[in-house]
């Protein structure tokens, strides 16, 4: 912490140690406009009122020139980042935007059944001879999906609620791979919206899926298109 006492010379203006301590407050983030007029102010009388028989080194000043210099260019950066992650947001949104009614694969681990059927894949990291697409309902009862051996890569599946008896309602969804680990799961659903949340980050809006973060988004597939029926 900085000492409240502060040199001063003959005249009685503030020294060089003085006019440092106030751009080292600067640099905390109080600068401001008013605070640089006053600071060039100070420096100029300073300058101009020193003890004739014991100047100032002329170095200090030029390192109080330097800090003060430092601190703006470190407000304009921090400026120039907000308003550039404010242009980026605004061009997420666009894009996204162009997106809606068009499907889209989803890495989620919720899914929400209606009548229709749910299609996506399961990404493995590795081969394995037995996998399962595992639903839990919210009661906690598990409806367990058997899917053919498959090597490494994208997993196909598709889940049909009147074939496999699931009521309407919100499911867990997760996979199991026949070593023991539980890869991604993919859903492809439509887009519906794409909205500017109060915290001011982005929201889609996926059929089957609910709010889902742009992060969670693998894949863009084009127009939606009906299932072809079995």
């Amino acid at each position: 912490m900085a000492s409240t006492t502060n040199a001063t010379n003959a005249f009685g203006f503030p020294t060089s140690n003085a006019s440092s301590d106030a751009v080292a407050t600067n640099g905390t983030g109080v600068a401001t406009s008013d605070n640089k007029d006053m600071f060039t102010k100070l420096l100029v009388a300073q300058i101009r009122n020193q003890d004739p028989l014991a100047p100032s080194d002329p170095s200090q000043f030029v390192n109080q020139l330097s800090q003060l210099s430092q601190t703006e260019a470190l407000e304009n950066l921090a400026k120039t980042t907000s308003a550039s992650a404010s242009v980026l947001q605004s061009i997420q949104v666009l894009a996204m935007g162009a997106q809606v009614g068009n499907d889209v694969s989803v890495e989620t681990s919720r899914v929400r059944l209606g009548g229709d059927k749910i299609s996506g894949n399961i990404q493995l990291s590795g081969s394995s001879t037995a996998t399962s697409l595992v639903l839990t309902d919210v009661g906690g009862k598990e409806t367990r999906i058997a899917l053919p051996s498959h090597g490494a890569g994208a997993l196909p599946f598709t889940i049909d609620p009147d074939a496999l008896g699931l009521a309407p309602g919100n499911y867990s969804i997760r996979a199991e791979a026949s070593d023991g680990s539980k890869p991604a799961v993919e859903v492809t659903a439509r887009l519906e919206s794409v909205r500017m949340a109060a915290s001011g980050g982005v929201v889609l809006q996926v059929a089957g899926i609910g709010e889902v973060d742009p992060f969670a988004v693998t894949g863009f597939n084009g127009k939606a298109q009906a299932l072809a029926a079995n």
